[in-house]
């Protein structure tokens, strides 16, 4: 799939609406992420819901708390690396960077247009998703600001949060963001700074991108700071916000006085005066306020100026009310510009209405503190409809060159010509029935006053508008303006009964006292006797709109529930997943095709927009091509790629939802209120257009017509958390919204049966609508719950555990299961009976669609209440009493359903419903119950026969090995421990530790039982690990506890057939030393019959060079660099496999985004190609790409050397090696309550009070398992695993750097020094921090010993050093040494790919190849290794060949075996049956994590751990790794003269043009070092003579290509900053002025690793040397050592472009530290090797012509101390002559 496509889907979920298809995501999560094995996925289900679902009801939704809304831990991380083409002349640039209100600023850069910061900035929230993802980041660079001045603005460019974090990986990576001058459109671009904007929230990992090398990133244009599918030129444009109206606003009295006022003057004003702020991009812009009024009309038009497309993606309108105290907010509405505009090829620009948009918020009663304001903010889902607005946005590009355009961004606000009333549609009659058919499960707290609930859509039905709006026909016209009066007229016909008082709406039920259902809820008896209501309301009719979006929803909800199937079917491991697949991509191609058919309809509609227009167009062309795409699919949906396409579908899905979402509003949402006594307790919120009628089926709103289960919630704040996930109440409605003229058959969804009842009215009136319905049918059901097990449940109590019990709710009945104590996986296995069960309807309509049931688990506290735990919904199959209780439908199947506990999902829950119609015969024609002979338990029924799940007989082995990481249980240490292990009912324990502190680990390491389990896998129960501490007087504490949720993958099956049939084959594999690991070519050589010998050649690319050498020399060959041995160390060699890793992450990158149709390439593992990982089986070719990169080429065209290398992991090494769990898995033991928080990932983390190390293995029993001869019978199926006694280890930690530090110091950085802790040990590493650094190198190692299992953990920690006070912890990795040094892996010490005895690859292991190879042959019973004559070993059956020479220091040759014994070792995983990729030589990338803020990496670490085994030979001395020392150079560059440089200063006597010259030159960070030739004074040609030398002394670092700098930041420093910078050399030409500041001419800035070769005459030197670097040929002073040339001065001019200001002939040469000592050089012309005078034209000459001149460089130069001193004498001379 290619990227593009991602980033597209990606960014449609991330909106302001909460994530499509919310139940998917938790139900499905493992399979759309690459589909993991399938013990991570969860089996739940919510089948049963999602099925099964007839015409009558519809589904309801399982979640409960709103999601939007709850604030969230955001970090944002910007880098500023640097700025170039800063427009500007000589400026000093800081750059200051904002996210909302906090502002941060880098340093400031002296005198440079190309400054290079490199700082990094952190900006912490707290706030909810919405909010964060509309803050505007800006960046902006301003020019010499100091504490005095506030610095003038160049540039600034800004963004939105969300725009960020809807990247992929959430981030920008080294991308340029073009500065622009608000003030200032005409201007252009105003330079760049490179950056890294990265947004994560809590839980997201970031992954950083490799560092791309510096050549790519210099192309600005190609890596600007855009989001995908953004073009690189942005024009400014014109955002035009009409605003015409408003209506329907709630009766707000802000102020008492007013109420005081009312009851003197009996004044009765409206008491609001409304206005509307709108923000976009940072600006705000209002409308006037209209006074005291609640029919607002502005006719205004608000003008934002920003760039287009803009990177902010909302604008906010927020319809206000101005008060003298504070305004308030009335209602917010959101626009997405991303819903009004569309990017495509036949795209539109934004553009909006003339339309109504609907604001919705808190309560409509007003109360002078509003509990629920934030919700008029914006904030959380709004609980009641606040008011409507006309508005429309249109949007026009600038052409910025025209004259008359203003250059200013400010916003402006004009007004706007009224609009007519038409233009937004035709106003109708609407009118919107209801009838409550059930209203349980209402919480007990709410109090057992009357109930009643109240309907409203917009501000008709609410009750106290109701009041103040008098409903007789002449005043409503007046209140609602003109257009409904006429309207009310033209309809008269049925509205003349109203004049007689009676009312127009019902829009509350009549209140009714709750009865008891059980100790948590109450619920209305309603019985057969069914509430209705029903309301008129005026709308403008935009039907289409709703069908349109109507029509596309209905084809997303099928598909959803055909993916959800196919998932199901996967999951279950059911048959032919494929062909439902099909079925449903079928089923959406028709789909699709019917929409094309159906949408063109209603073309002429009075109020259709330039928005209805585009979008029906777009949704037109989207939906075909999706047709078109789904049917070509479903041809290719095979078995092996059901799970791609399934992915695929997911996409059509989010992009149907997104298209089915209408910015353009128009009925108002409907919402449901229960109000008890009076009192507003809790509220549903349904769309309008999913209860909308059509005629039509496919347009018609999904709970048009149908009964609907609702919940009801808390509004506001207080629905967040535990507090809403009680249900407030669960009501059965049904809902019908229609044209009052459509309304004939409004009845007819209900279920049969039924009477109406209507207000009395005379005789021979038309009929109204009923006001309640009597049902004279009804059925009497039992309901059989079979409640069997449930797992992964919360923990609710401090123990970890909980006492969990099931409450089943059915109509108005509940019952509950018994309690089962400290457990998350119950297994209750009951049957629970509803008799008498009274449902109203037909029979057959209840047999297709019965209710639904709930159940609540909950936790069984012995004070106080139960905590709630989760809920899930059920439908039972029904069996009606004339039918068969048999198969295919009964008895039912036991099912998993998905427990939610508010949006998480909390476990699941196996159980099986059935619905039993009681017949004429009473009870006696039931199906009996026949429950398991062999148990008794009294009252309690448990599950039937049928249905219970067959058992048979498994053995499960468990290996003890140890605990570790204890903490301790109520203050006490944990001092004898204990593991018991149950499982169904059955269980084993552990011997007791005797001494935890001692030896944590068991002395018995197997044990055994015997258990019945499910035949069927996925019923399997969990597996119970728990931990207790034995304390005196025979009394247990838990310390804590797991649940092994799946055990299939500890599950034995024997050797599988197919691994042996090609273990028989003997195969050769050839593998040439010199090969290029990342990228192998491979030539195989297969033959097929299954017991040949195969012959594997590993070819390398390089072998044959050699032989042809000679004869290629003629070809022009890029010349190989010469390595020079000494030269290279350990840095050589990491940095080359940085380059590596970089290079095979690129090509992943470019291969992913190469085949379209990823089949053929397997990069299930989502992880990195590894270098060595060429598939050499017999069998598969590899494939490899070069290019001229790949084939290692450097910039200059050179053949790169070949180093060795090591395998850099960008991640940690656990996560490439299965967490080293091969035979010893880590189970973490949890305690405490799990968080009441959203994502409960993070809160486990606290929760972990220790570890239990083990395994598991279990089988049938019946199995003959193979034993071998050397079998353990004690071991059982744990053969061959180390015993457990302590072991001593040297372990050495080498810390190489640590990148991205979280800033720990006011200034932004850090002193960031390491520390290391392993049991007892402590080292800190204090005094060798490093200053300043947010990015150190540390290049050290440290050596600890330790002795496992006691000293398990080895944590490294990143501390902040602080003069004074304590210094902060920045983060800390952990990392288990234990598995890592058991692992079959062999993590104790990377294996290297090449074996040398010398020089910077020298071999760490104190085992030779040879005798690791020896000894892994002995541990896994291999035949071998047999080392054969011309260089080949043989292993079992697998044939090596290698070189078997091998060089010593002094060049010698010698036979050795090593090289073989190597092939083999990296090869490992190659051998059959224990064959296991070994670890190689390798650094790994740990994040670095803070407790107190979890989830949020604060930096990465690089490092890697050696272990040695004290028993054998002690290690050589660690490697060096410490960081290079930077080399001393000296750079002298010889100015010898200038050319055509720009003539700046006029003669006043002659007027003639000319210049004082003098060029300036300083090493880039070393301003202060700066150096000036003298002034070559009055140059008429605009030559200059100098034979000037400036000397320039640095420390450079060659490996890394940058000049180290140490000093003081400021005067208060403590010590010296090491900065590293890109050795750059920038040249100035001045003109020299005495009296005034000298003028900047222009400038050049060398790149000393690759700069244009100078030109060999003034003539040949151009500007393209500057404009065009890519053409030129480049050299590098490090290679050249000395250069002469001519390079062009360049600057901008007031087009922004460079244009030519001068020529300078210079001669650049660089010494060694220690040849500038031998041969010192003076600066200037100055001795040593002093150069000689310059030959300028002589100013005695001219200085007729121009006497001030020449009598100013008299004085002021020649002769200056002689006249200083006469004019002293003569002023003394006055002074005395004054005063004597």
């Amino acid at each position: 799939m290619k990227r593009s496509k991602n980033r597209r889907h990606k960014e449609d979920r991330n909106g302001d609406e909460p994530a499509i298809l919310e139940t998917e995501n938790l139900d499905n999560n493992g399979m759309f992420h690459g589909g993991p094995d399938p013990d991570t996925i969860s089996l739940a289900s919510v089948t049963a819901v999602t099925t099964n679902v007839s015409n009558k009801r519809s589904k309801p939704d399982i979640k409960m708390e709103p999601s939007s809304g709850r604030p969230v831990d955001y970090q944002v991380s910007v880098t500023v690396i640097e700025a170039r083409q800063l427009v500007g002349l000589n400026m000093d640039p800081m750059v200051c960077v904002e996210i909302g209100e906090d502002k941060k600023y880098t340093s400031m850069k002296e005198s440079t247009n190309c400054p290079y910061y490199n700082e990094y900035f952190v900006f912490d929230f707290h706030v909810p998703p919405d909010v964060m993802f509309d803050k505007i980041l800006k960046v902006s660079v301003i020019h010499s600001k100091n504490l005095l001045r506030s610095g003038t603005l160049v540039g600034t460019f800004k963004l939105d949060v969300g725009t960020i974090y809807s990247q992929p990986e959430h981030q920008f990576y080294h991308k340029w963001a073009l500065l622009s001058d608000p003030d200032d459109i005409t201007a252009g671009g105003k330079g760049y700074v490179k950056c890294d904007v990265a947004v994560v929230a809590k839980g997201d990992t970031i992954k950083t991108p490799h560092k791309a090398n510096e050549s790519d990133e210099d192309d600005i244009e190609g890596n600007l700071l855009l989001p995908e599918g953004v073009p690189a030129e942005r024009q400014w444009a014109r955002y035009y916000l009409k605003i015409y109206r408003a209506e329907g606003l709630p009766r707000m009295n802000t102020s008492i006085m007013a109420n005081v006022k009312k009851a003197f003057i009996g004044e009765n004003k409206d008491l609001v005066d409304p206005y509307v702020q709108v923000q976009f991009a940072g600006q705000k812009g209002k409308t006037s306020v209209q006074k005291s009024c609640y029919e607002p009309i502005w006719n205004e038009q608000i003008v934002f100026t920003e760039m287009f497309p803009p990177l902010c993606r909302r604008m906010k309108i927020q319809l206000r009310d101005s008060d003298k105290v504070n305004d308030v907010a009335i209602g917010t509405h959101f626009l997405d510009l991303r819903n009004i505009s569309n990017d495509g090829d036949k795209g539109f620009l934004p553009t909006l209405g003339p339309a109504w948009v609907n604001m919705y918020g808190s309560t409509r009663t007003y109360t002078l503190l509003d509990e629920y304001q934030e919700l008029n903010d914006g904030l959380g889902e709004g609980v009641s409809f606040r008011a409507r607005l006309l508005i429309s946005l249109g949007v026009e590009l600038l052409d910025t060159s025209s004259p008359e355009i203003s250059c200013s961004t400010e916003v402006q606000v004009e007004g706007v010509p009224n609009i007519s009333e038409s233009a937004t549609g035709k106003v109708d009659e609407f009118f919107l029935f209801g009838s409550f058919l059930e209203a349980t499960m209402i919480d007990r707290k709410i109090g057992d006053k009357p109930i009643n609930f109240e309907v409203t859509i917009g501000y008709y039905g609410n009750e106290i508008d109701g009041a103040l709006q008098p409903k007789t026909k002449g005043e409503r016209g007046k209140d609602k303006g003109d257009e409904e009066e006429t309207e009310l007229i033209h309809n008269s016909s049925e509205e003349e009964m109203d004049d007689d008082g009676d009312l127009t709406s019902v829009a509350t039920t009549p209140p009714m006292k709750p009865v008891i259902t059980d100790r948590n809820y109450f619920h209305l008896p309603y019985f057969e006797r069914k509430p209705c209501i029903y309301i008129k309301s005026w709308w403008q009719d935009q039907k289409r709109r709703l069908y349109n979006s109507n029509i596309i929803d209905n084809i997303a909800d099928k598909l959803e529930d055909g993916l959800n199937d196919v998932h199901e079917i996967i999951k279950t491991e059911k048959a032919y997943p494929e062909r439902r697949l099909r079925g449903v991509l079928e089923e959406l191609s028709q789909g699709c095709s019917q929409f094309l058919t159906l949408a063109n309809k209603d073309q002429n509609q009075s109020g259709r927009t330039k928005l209805d227009k585009e979008r029906l167009k777009l949704c037109l062309s989207e939906v075909e091509a999706i047709g078109v795409q789904a049917k070509a699919m479903r041809s290719q949906v095979k078995k092996s790629t059901v799970r791609d396409k399934l992915k695929l579908s997911q996409n059509f899905l989010s992009k149907l939802r997104f298209l089915a979402d209408e910015p353009q509003h128009s009925v108002p949402d409907v919402f449901i209120w229960m109000i008890s006594n009076g009192k507003r307790i809790a509220y549903a919120r349904i769309p309008s257009k999913d209860i909308l009628y059509s005629s039509i089926d496919e347009e018609k709103g999904k709970d048009c017509g149908k009964v609907k289960t609702i919940f009801l919630r808390i509004p506001g704040k207080k629905g967040f958390g535990p507090a809403g996930w009680t249900v407030q109440s669960k009501i059965e409605i049904y809902l019908w919204l229609g044209l009052n003229r459509q309304r004939r058959d409004y009845l007819s969804g209900l279920p049969n049966g039924f009477e109406e009842n209507k207000l009395s009215k005379g005789p021979g009136l038309p009929s109204t609508p009923p006001i309640s319905l009597t049902y004279m049918m009804k059925q009497i059901f039992q309901l059989r719950v079979h409640m069997y097990q449930a797992r992964s449940l919360f923990a609710a109590d401090s123990t970890g555990l909980s006492d969990p019990f099931a409450r089943v709710f059915f109509s108005t009945q509940s019952q509950v299961t018994e309690v089962l104590a400290e457990t998350l996986c119950p297994t209750w296995d009951q049957l629970l009976v509803f008799e008498n069960v009274e449902l109203f309807g037909e029979a057959a309509e209840l047999r297709d669609d019965p209710p639904i049931i709930v159940l609540e688990i909950y936790d069984q506290d012995t004070v106080g209440k139960a905590d709630f735990m989760g809920r899930t919904f059920a439908k039972p199959v029904v069996k009606m009493a004339d039918e068969h209780y048999g198969p295919p439908r009964f008895p039912p199947q036991l099912e998993y359903y998905q427990i939610y506990r508010g949006n998480c999902a909390a476990g699941e829950m196996l159980a099986a419903f059935e619905l039993l119609q009681i017949g004429p015969n009473g009870k006696a024609d039931l199906p009996p119950i026949d429950g398991p002979t062999d148990m008794d338990r009294g009252p309690i029924l448990p599950v039937p026969l049928g249905i219970r799940p067959v058992l048979s007989k498994y053995r499960i082995e468990v290996l003890f090995w140890g605990l570790r990481d204890l903490k301790r249980v109520n203050l006490a240490q944990v001092d004898r421990p204990r593991v018991d292990i149950e499982c169904a009912g059955k269980g084993v324990q552990s011997a007791l530790i005797p001494n935890f502190k001692k030896n944590p680990n068991f002395s018995t390491l197997v044990k055994w039982f015997e258990v019945d389990l499910p035949e069927n896998e996925l019923l399997h129960p969990p597996l119970n690990i728990r931990v207790v501490d034995c304390r005196a007087f025979g009394r247990y504490t838990l310390v804590g506890s797991n649940a092994v949720s799946s055990l299939r993958k500890f599950i034995y099956r024997g050797q599988d057939k197919q691994a042996n049939s090609w273990s028989t084959t003997e195969e050769i594999i050839v593998v040439s030393m010199e090969q290029e690991p990342a990228f192998k070519k491979m030539e195989t050589v297969v033959k097929l019959d299954s017991c040949s010998e195969a012959v594997v050649k590993v070819e390398d690319d390089d072998k044959d060079d050699k032989g042809k050498k000679k004869k290629r020399k003629k070809v022009e060959e890029p010349e190989e660099e010469e390595l020079d041995e000494s030269m290279l160390d350990w840095w050589s060699k990491y940095f080359a496999s940085i380059e590596t890793l970089t290079e095979a992450l690129k090509s992943q990158e470019a291969a992913l985004s190469d085949s379209e149709d990823k089949e053929d390439m397997d990069l299930a593992d989502g992880g990195d190609i590894k270098p060595d990982d060429g598939p050499v089986k017999g069998n598969r070719k590899g494939k490899a790409k070069k290019d001229k990169k790949k084939a290692g080429f450097d910039a200059f065209g050179r053949k790169k050397p070949k180093l060795d290398e090591l395998k850099v992991y960008p991640k940690e090494l656990e996560s490439d090696f299965d967490n080293f769990e091969d035979w010893l898995h880590t189970f973490y033991l949890f305690r405490g309550k799990a968080g009441d928080d959203d994502d409960q990932t993070v809160t486990d983390e606290d929760r972990i009070v220790g570890k239990f190390k083990g395994s598991l293995c279990m089988y049938k029993v019946s199995d003959d398992t193979p034993r071998d001869m050397s079998f353990d019978s004690n071991m059982g199926m744990f053969q061959n695993i180390p015993n457990n006694d302590p072991v001593n280890v040297l372990v050495r930690i080498y810390v190489v750097r640590a990148t991205d530090l979280h800033p720990a110091d006011i200034n932004g950085k850090a002193d960031p020094y390491i520390a290391i802790r392993l049991g007892k040990t402590e080292i800190k590493d204090k005094e060798n921090y490093i200053s300043k650094q947010l990015n150190p190198l540390f290049g050290k190692s440290f050596d600890v010993e330790a002795t496992f299992p006691m000293d398990s953990t080895l944590t490294v920690s990143i501390y902040d050093w602080d003069l004074v006070g304590t210094d902060d912890l920045i983060g800390e990795t952990k990392i288990d040494l234990e598995n890592r040094f058991y692992s079959k892996h062999r993590a104790t010490c990377g294996v290297t790919n090449k074996y040398s005895i010398h020089g910077y690859n020298v071999w760490r292991d104190p085992m030779k190849p040879t005798q690791i190879l020896a000894k892994l042959c002995k541990d896994g019973k291999l035949d071998g290794p047999h080392y054969g004559p011309g260089g080949r070993v043989k292993v079992e059956n697998r044939v090596f060949m290698a070189p078997t020479e091998i060089e010593d220091e002094n060049g010698l040759k010698k036979k050795t075996d090593e090289h073989l014994a190597l092939c083999v070792l990296t090869h490992w995983e190659e051998i059959p049956r224990v064959g296991c990729k070994l670890v190689p030589e390798h650094v790994e990338t740990r994040p670095l994590l803070h407790p107190d803020k979890p989830g949020i990496e604060q930096g990465r670490i690089e490092l890697w751990v050696d272990m040695f085994p004290k028993e054998m030979t002690a290690p050589g001395p660690a490697l060096d790794i410490s960081p290079r020392k930077p080399k001393k150079f000296e750079l002298r560059v010889i100015i010898w003269n200038t050319d055509e440089v720009v003539l700046e200063d006029d003669d006043i006597f002659t007027g003639e043009k000319s210049s004082d010259i003098f060029v300036r030159g300083w090493l880039k960070g070393q301003q202060e070092d700066k150096q000036d030739t003298d002034v070559h004074y009055h140059s008429i040609t605009g030559e200059g003579n100098f034979n000037w030398r400036f000397v320039y002394p640095f420390d450079y670092l060659m490996a890394e290509e940058k000049i180290v700098i140490s000093k003081k930041e400021s005067m208060f420093a403590w010590d010296e900053t090491e900065y590293k910078i890109p050795p750059r050399l920038n040249l100035q030409v001045w003109d020299a002025d005495h009296f005034s500041a000298d003028d900047f001419l222009g400038a050049i800035e060398l790149d000393l690793n690759r700069f244009p070769r100078g030109a060999k005459t003034a003539k040949q030197c151009s500007i393209e040397m500057v404009t065009n670097e890519g053409e030129m040929p480049m050299v590098s002073i490090f290679k050249q050592k000395r250069i002469k040339g001519w390079w062009p001065f360049v600057a901008r001019n007031e087009e922004d472009e460079f244009e030519l200001t001068g020529k300078v002939e210079a001669e650049l040469h660089l010494l060694t530290g220690e040849e500038a000592e031998k041969s010192p050089a003076g600066e200037g012309r100055n001795e040593p090797e002093p150069l000689e005078k310059p030959n300028r034209p002589d100013v005695a000459l001219l200085w007729f012509l121009i006497p001030l001149k020449a009598a100013k460089h008299l004085v002021c130069d020649e002769y200056r101390w002689l006249t200083i001193k006469i004019v002293t004498a003569l002023l003394l001379l006055a002074i005395l002559g004054l005063f004597l």
